[in-house]
């Protein structure tokens, strides 16, 4: 999320964003041959796996090489249609069983057509060097959040502080590749290394960024990109992180909206503004004494995050808040943390990443005296989440590799890009799809009317399923008249279970797992 936004042109704007056309670099040698292996999972039969090196420095080709780790679902039909890349978002996320799941969530006919290619970024899950800059910086209990006391601040500023150091001193060597520009080039080497000579894309989240960059970057070789919940690519990354925290509130807001609704269920009220200030008050009382020792101010708003990216958690998280509240019984609290918001040894690879790419790509302010007053009036209109958000990217500010410059990604001559974004996304406005459909010229925008939810194909909605379908089968896309292409209807809003050994309604056990691929915080 950027300060201001640079505007460039021509060859002079590719290079200064690292873009410069490939034909200008040092030739590489010839692309290797993949070599596929069986690494099938019960869900995922026919998944494959194999490895890819390409250069840490994409300047210097016969450098220093890292591995990529990749995935495949081969296609099964007579004609294929080249490769499918997918991405989960992130950045940090792991794509290797994005692919499966892609492969077995489309029509069979259409995945059949298709090689479904997923891949752990460099510096993600499985390929090599894989970052971990500091194990357990996530360990409960946090200082909380908001900094109502200049010693709660300056203990944040250090964890942060701390946090940027320890990426240095390990990884000096690697942080000035890891942005997304080198991504991209990773990407166009999958591509050369799998014989196609163009590619056919799917990304989430932050994956929509990748996608639009690779597009900028190598507009002849783009065939087919499916871009689902879209990064605003003028605000990258300080700004796009302050939009997020209002919308974020505001998706907060709908949630205590849906208890009150459900006041049957969970008993906490049937007016939201008096649900709302019962949740303010269990995070005031979880910062004076953490629930299981556990969960205190900052591990709540974790926990409660994951609400903002899939409705579908809701009735999960609305039992444990009013077992607390209405109980005095942490327990469900304590279980919900460890569902949705524990950071393990995959987490803090995936935010050692998503530090590392988002401190990298674009400048940030390194006086931290504008953080505190951009943060302290966000928070004003947005207090559930804006300074925990602050907090997880405030290594920004001490960040020890020098800084990008985020690219234009204006396309004039691409073919049809496929948008699919919700109105009331959180995690990416709907500003950011209305943005990218004014970039990307000739791009189709198929809008969620009323949406929340963040990655919003195959996780249920027939609308917005079949036109990603009919994208992917044969190129063509909704054309409306207007700013918008199409309108899909949002799905229901889930109900509180009968019972609670009741199951999750279908489309939400879909949208659940697509959300347990893409993660949260991308």
């Amino acid at each position: 999320m950027k300060t201001r936004t640079v505007a460039l042109c021509g060859i002079a704007a590719l290079a200064a964003a690292g873009l410069a056309p490939t034909a200008t670099a040092e030739p590489g040698p010839r692309a290797a041959a993949v070599t596929w292996k069986k690494c099938a999972t019960k869900e995922y039969p026919t998944l494959q796996c194999a490895s890819l090196k390409v250069p840490l420095n994409h300047a210097r080709v016969r450098g220093r090489q890292i591995t990529l780790a990749l995935s495949r679902v081969p296609h099964t039909a007579k004609t294929s249609q080249g490769p499918l890349l997918v991405n989960p978002g992130g950045p940090g996320g792991s794509g290797l069983q994005l692919a499966g799941f892609v492969a077995a969530g489309l029509p069979k006919p259409v995945a059949a057509q298709y090689d479904v290619i997923g891949f752990d970024p460099r510096g993600v899950g499985k390929s090599k060097p894989a970052l971990d800059c500091a194990p357990g910086h996530f360990k409960p209990v946090r200082p909380q959040s908001v900094p109502k006391t200049g010693a709660v601040e300056r203990a944040q500023l250090k964890r942060a502080e701390g946090f940027a150091r320890a990426c240095g001193k390990k990884y000096a060597d690697v942080l000035p590749f890891l942005d997304t520009v080198s991504s991209v080039r990773d990407m166009d080497a999958i591509r050369a290394a799998l014989g196609a000579k163009k590619l056919n894309y799917f990304g989430y989240s932050y994956g929509t960024y990748l996608g639009a960059v690779y597009a900028k970057s190598y507009p002849g070789r783009v065939r087919r990109f499916a871009l689902d919940s879209i990064v605003d690519p003028t605000g990258v990354w300080y700004e796009d992180n302050l939009r997020q925290d209002v919308a974020f509130n505001d998706r907060h807001r709908d949630f205590l909206a849906w208890v009150a609704k459900h006041d049957a269920a969970y008993k906490l009220g049937k007016d939201p503004a008096e649900v709302e200030a019962k949740w303010y008050a269990m995070r005031d009382a979880l910062a004076k004494k953490p629930a299981g020792k556990k969960v205190g101010a900052g591990e709540l708003e974790d926990t409660f995050l994951p609400g903002g990216y899939f409705d579908g958690y809701w009735p999960f998280l609305a039992d444990a808040f009013s077992a607390y509240v209405r109980a005095k019984d942490p327990d469900p609290l304590v279980e919900a943390y460890d569902t949705f918001a524990a950071v393990d040894a995959e987490g803090d690879n995936g935010y050692s990443v998503y530090s590392a790419v988002q401190c990298r790509d674009a400048r940030w302010p390194r006086d931290w005296r504008q953080w505190r007053a951009d943060n302290a009036r966000t928070h004003t209109k947005a207090p559930f989440s804006t300074w925990n958000n602050a907090w997880y990217n405030a290594p920004c500010a001490f960040w020890p590799a020098g800084t990008l410059t985020p690219p234009d990604v204006t396309s004039l001559t691409l073919p049809p890009v496929l948008l699919l974004q919700a109105t009331d996304d959180a995690a990416t406005p709907y500003r950011g799809g209305a943005t990218m459909h004014r970039l990307l010229r000739g791009s189709s925008l198929v809008v969620e009317q009323g949406g929340g939810n963040h990655g919003i194909t195959l996780s249920g909605n027939a609308c917005l399923d079949k036109h990603l379908a009919t994208y992917l089968a044969s190129g063509k896309v909704p054309r409306g008249s207007g700013d918008v292409d199409a309108v899909c209807k949002k799905q229901p809003d889930p109900k509180p279970p009968a019972t609670k050994a009741a199951p999750p309604e279908a489309p939400r056990a879909k949208g659940s797992a697509l959300h347990r691929l893409l993660g949260h915080r991308g």
